[in-house]
């Protein structure tokens, strides 16, 4: 089940479960979009992969008490905000590479 994090892992922008600003990759990262479109270029500086849209979890119980109520967001912060030019290092040979091809 998804942690649905609480902020952006590099500015820390909160990201209520509801965002649609919220962006993740296949490990969950999470970054707001203005992160990933202006300074991580689809890039995860984690591992790699590409970022999509972070599904948003039904805040009222339509069934089977799959909602919020049950279970509810993470409150833990992972903010690790990254260093630019170790970033550019790593991501020059990655973001001209479709994440579907990484």
């Amino acid at each position: 089940m998804l942690q649905l994090r609480p902020s952006c892992e590099n500015c820390n922008k909160p990201l209520a479960p509801a965002s649609e600003d919220a962006r993740i990759c296949s490990y969950e990262c999470t970054f707001c979009v203005q992160c990933v479109e202006r300074v991580l270029h689809n890039v995860c500086p984690n591992c790699g992969g590409g970022f999509v849209a972070r599904p948003i979890r039904p805040a009222r119980n339509w069934k089977n008490a799959n909602f919020l109520g049950a279970d509810p967001a993470s409150t833990k912060v992972v903010y690790r905000p990254i260093d630019a030019q170790a970033f550019e290092e790593f991501a020059a040979q990655l973001k001209a590479i479709a994440p579907a091809s990484r």
